[in-house]
C-alpha cells in the first residue's frame, strides 16, 4: 500500500512538473499581430500643451528567443480626437497656432516574459507628424501659414497580457520628439489579436 501511494505521488509530481515546464516554454507572444489603441494624448508646442482623448492602432511581428525574450518590429498610427492645436500670443501681437494631425511611426520593441503570459517591453524608432503652423496678426500686417510634415524619434514602454493564445491587452506610454521642437506624449490602453498564434 505504501509503495502504491509513493508511486502515485511520484507520478503526480512528475506530471505537474512536466505541465509546469510546458507552461514555461509555451508562449503566445509570437507571429503577426494587430491592435486598436485609445488613451490620453498631450501635444506640446510653443511652451504650452493640450490634453485630449487620442486613438490609433498598431501592427507588427514578434519573435521569441529562448522562450523568454521577445523582439519584433511595429508600425503605428495615432491622432488626437478632432486634432490638437496649441495657440499663444505673438511678440508683435496676433496669435501663433501649431496644429498636430496624424502621427505615423515605425519602431522596434524588445521585452522579457516575466511570466508565460505577461510581457514587459521597451520600444524605440522613427516617427513622422503632419502639422500646420498659422500666424494671425492684426489687420494691415502680413499673416503666415505653413502645412508640412516633421520627422523625429519615439521611445516608450509597456506591459502586455495574453488573455488567450490569440487575444491580448496592454498598457503603454510613448514619447515622440519632433524635429521642429514640438513633442507628444501618450498613455494608452490597447486590445489586440494575434493572427497566427
Amino acid at each position: 500500500m505504501r509503495n502504491g501511494v509513493t508511486g502515485l505521488l511520484t507520478a503526480v509530481s512528475l506530471a505537474l512538473a512536466a505541465q509546469s515546464a510546458q507552461a514555461q516554454v509555451t508562449t503566445s507572444f509570437r507571429g503577426f499581430r494587430v491592435e486598436g489603441q485609445v488613451g490620453l494624448d498631450r501635444f506640446q508646442s510653443q511652451g504650452t500643451h493640450r490634453n485630449k482623448l487620442g486613438y490609433g492602432g498598431a501592427g507588427g511581428f514578434d519573435g521569441v528567443i529562448n522562450d523568454r525574450f521577445v523582439i519584433g518590429a511595429e508600425g503605428s498610427y495615432w491622432r488626437g480626437n478632432k486634432w490638437t492645436e496649441n495657440c499663444t500670443s505673438g511678440a508683435i501681437g496676433g496669435t501663433i497656432c501649431t496644429k498636430s494631425f496624424n502621427e505615423l511611426g515605425a519602431s522596434v520593441r524588445a521585452g522579457v516574459l516575466v511570466r508565460p503570459n505577461i510581457l514587459a517591453y521597451v520600444s524605440g524608432g522613427y516617427v513622422n507628424n503632419e502639422q500646420r503652423t498659422r500666424f494671425s496678426v492684426p489687420r494691415g500686417q502680413t499673416s503666415f501659414y505653413d502645412h508640412y510634415r516633421t520627422d523625429g524619434y519615439q521611445i516608450g514602454g509597456g506591459v502586455e497580457y495574453s488573455l488567450t493564445d490569440r487575444y491580448y491587452v496592454n498598457a503603454a506610454y510613448k514619447y515622440s520628439q519632433y524635429n521642429d521642437h514640438t513633442a507628444r506624449q501618450r498613455a494608452m490602453l490597447g486590445f489586440g489579436v494575434r493572427l497566427n498564434p
